[in-house]
């Protein structure tokens, strides 16, 4: 019997979070100085909250490849995050057919101390794949990254970039039919960016729908199709990227 349709169905979805030790009028002036951020409240007991989302709806199916922008701290990860299922609802609903690779973080589960092709097998089960799974795509993974030797040393050694080679490589090893990705997917060098851009095509092609949140516009271009402002945990209409300019002119 054939499965549900790859979806994203997100209806009146709130997030609040209690904000503790810090005078309301502060916080509140400390918002409205860097113009973003989501809205200030009180709970029914007097505590101070944040509307980190508020009455955020969208639908997707396979095939959507949705973009998301707006101003740091506007909700745009804290949507991501939401919809990988880090965070329950306060009201609405979030309802995800599909299995799900979420890629926000991009330092979860690195351990210094360990060995490169260690942390492969650590993020590797934080990112959902069994151990088999693991030693199966070892050797692709490591090629990959081109760290060579290095793979052997530990990741205190490495450059950041480095590290970001290797937890990219992890990171989309997976087969997914739902991919959540934070914009730093811009890692390494000029060539390795060609070679991740392949990557990510790939990627996507296995899966049904993509949701990225960037402030690049020219990546939003590139791998979307749909797009959505989130400014101070409001969203707008989901619209074709193609009516992204429009939509940049309208806020």
């Amino acid at each position: 019997m054939k499965g549900p349709e790859v979806s994203i169905r997100v209806t009146d979805l709130t997030l609040r979070f209690p904000v503790y030790g810090v005078d309301a009028k502060s916080l509140k002036k400390h918002l409205a100085r860097i113009t973003v951020g989501g809205k200030l409240g009180r709970t029914g007991m007097g505590a101070t909250e944040v509307t980190a989302l508020s009455n955020i709806n969208l639908e997707l199916r396979s095939g959507d490849r949705l973009g998301l922008i707006g101003h740091n701290g506007s909700g745009k990860t804290t949507l991501l995050r939401a919809l990988a299922g880090a965070y329950e609802p306060d009201e609405g609903t979030i309802d995800v057919h599909g299995q799900i690779a979420a890629m926000l973080d991009l330092n979860l589960g690195i351990d210094p101390s360990a060995t490169g092709l260690d942390n492969i097998r650590l993020r590797g089960r934080i990112a959902g794949l069994s151990a088999k799974e693991i030693e199966d795509r070892m050797q692709e993974i490591g090629e990959f990254t081109g760290l060579g030797p290095f793979l052997a040393m530990p990741l205190k050694t490495y450059s950041a970039g480095m590290q970001a080679r290797l937890a990219f490589a992890v990171a989309t090893a997976v087969h997914a039919d739902v991919i959540l990705m934070d914009e730093w997917i811009a890692v390494g060098d000029a060539d390795f960016q060609k070679i991740a851009h392949k990557r990510i095509l790939e990627l996507m092609e296995r899966a049904g729908i993509l949701v990225l949140a960037s402030h690049d516009l020219e990546l939003i271009r590139l791998y979307c199709n749909k797009v959505m402002r989130i400014e101070s945990g409001v969203a707008s209409p989901i619209m074709d990227v193609k009516k992204l300019d429009e939509l940049l002119a309208a806020a």
